[in-house]
C-alpha cells in the first residue's frame, strides 16, 4: 500500500478517513464548483477503488448508494482505499440537468483537457486525480428521463478478471458493452483502471430496489476483490451475460399502453404495447422481435413515431433471468408492504 495518497492536494495516510473538495472551475459570481469527495484508507494493504455518481446530474440514485454505502458497518474492515464520489457533475445536479452549462455531455467528454470546454476540464481532472488512482471503480448511472433501466451491469465482459467483478456484483443481467469514445469507462480502460457500469431505474427518481441492489453490488464487489472480509452468501444469483441488446421503437405518434414491465420475459412476436389516438383508436403495436427480457422501457405515455419504447436484451434462457431477479427481489425487499 502506498503510505501516501494525495487528492486534489490533501494527503490521506493508511487508517485515515478524509472529506476532500477537489476543486474544478468557478462560476460567474465567483463561488467556487468543487466535487466532492471521500477517502477511507485501511490500515492493512488492497486495492483501491473508486465509485461514483451523477456523472449524469439528473442520474440520482448513485447519491443515496454511495451515502449509504460509507456509513457501512463492512468498511471498519476495510483493506486497501475506498474513494467515493457521490456527485461528479455537480452543476448538472444543481440544475437537474443530465448536462453542464455548455450542453456538453460529462461522460463523453473524456480523457478532457486542462485548457479545454467546462466538460474537457472537469473530466480532466476527475481523470487525473481520482481514475489514475486507482486500480478498479464502478460507475453509478439510471436511465434517462422518463425510461426505467432494470439492475445490470455494463462492461468489457471479454476482459476475465472485469467478467468475474461483474458476476461478484450479483444482479441478474450483464451486458457485453463496447467502449464509447470519451467515456469515462474508455479513458479507464486506457489507463488501466478495470470498471463496472451500473444501470438502474430511472432519472430524477429514488428507486429502493434499485438503491439496495447497487449498495449490496459494491460490497459484493469489494468482497471478491479481498477489500473486505467474505462473508456466507445465503442465496447466489448466477448471473447471465447478454451479447446483443436492441431498442424497438414506435410505430406511430399518440398515446401508449404497456402490456410488458421491465424485468419481463418476453418472446418474438409477443405483444408489448399498443398505441391509440385521442379517441381510442388503435394506430399500431409494438412487438417483441426476439426472444429476451425487457432490461429497459419508456414510462410517459406519450410517444413519437421511431422514439425508443422498450429496450430488449436477447438471451437463450430468458426464463432462468427473471426466476434470478426475483430471487434478487426477495432477497433485498423482504417486507411485503415495501
Amino acid at each position: 500500500m502506498k503510505e501516501e495518497l494525495v487528492i486534489g492536494g490533501v494527503s490521506v495516510a493508511p487508517g485515515e478517513i478524509r472529506h476532500i473538495d477537489l476543486p474544478v472551475v468557478h462560476l460567474y459570481t465567483g463561488t467556487e464548483m468543487a466535487i466532492p469527495v471521500y477517502v477511507q484508507r485501511g490500515t492493512k494493504p488492497g486495492p483501491t477503488m473508486f465509485v461514483c455518481a451523477a456523472l449524469h446530474g439528473d442520474e440520482l440514485n448513485g447519491i443515496e448508494i454511495i451515502s449509504r454505502l460509507i456509513r457501512n458497518k463492512s468498511l471498519k474492515s476495510l483493506r486497501g482505499t475506498l474513494i467515493a464520489v457521490p456527485v461528479v457533475n455537480v452543476y448538472g445536479v444543481l440544475e437537474q440537468s443530465r448536462y453542464l452549462p455548455d450542453r456538453r455531455d460529462l461522460n463523453r467528454s473524456f480523457p478532457g483537457s486542462s485548457k479545454g470546454s467546462l466538460a474537457a476540464r472537469m473530466a480532466h481532472v476527475f481523470l487525473e486525480e481520482i481514475v489514475s488512482k486507482c486500480d478498479y471503480g464502478i460507475d453509478l448511472h439510471t436511465g434517462a428521463i422518463h425510461r426505467s433501466n432494470l439492475p445490470q451491469i455494463r462492461a468489457n465482459l471479454d476482459e476475465p478478471e472485469t467478467l468475474a467483478m461483474a458476476r461478484a456484483f450479483g444482479v441478474p443481467v450483464l451486458l457485453n458493452s463496447t467502449l464509447r469514445d470519451g467515456s469515462l469507462r474508455q479513458a479507464a480502460a486506457d489507463q488501466g483502471t478495470r470498471i463496472l457500469l451500473y444501470e438502474a431505474g430511472e432519472a430524477l427518481r429514488f428507486d429502493e430496489f434499485c438503491i439496495r441492489a447497487g449498495e449490496k453490488g459494491v460490497i459484493n464487489v469489494m468482497r471478491h476483490l479481498k477489500m473486505l472480509p467474505q462473508v456466507r452468501r445465503k442465496s447466489t444469483i448466477e448471473p447471465f451475460v447478454a451479447r446483443r441488446s436492441g431498442w424497438l421503437r414506435a410505430s406511430d405518434s399518440g398515446i401508449v399502453n404497456h402490456h410488458k414491465a421491465l424485468g419481463d420475459h418476453v418472446v418474438k412476436g409477443e405483444l408489448l404495447a399498443t398505441i391509440s389516438d385521442l379517441y381510442g383508436e388503435e394506430l399500431g403495436k409494438v412487438e417483441c422481435n426476439a426472444d429476451g427480457i425487457v432490461i429497459g422501457r419508456q414510462n410517459i405515455p406519450l410517444v413519437q413515431e421511431g422514439e425508443a419504447m422498450y429496450h430488449i436484451a436477447y438471451f437463450h434462457e430468458p426464463h432462468e433471468v427473471a426466476d434470478n431477479l426475483e430471487l434478487l427481489q426477495d432477497s433485498l425487499l423482504p417486507d411485503e408492504n415495501f
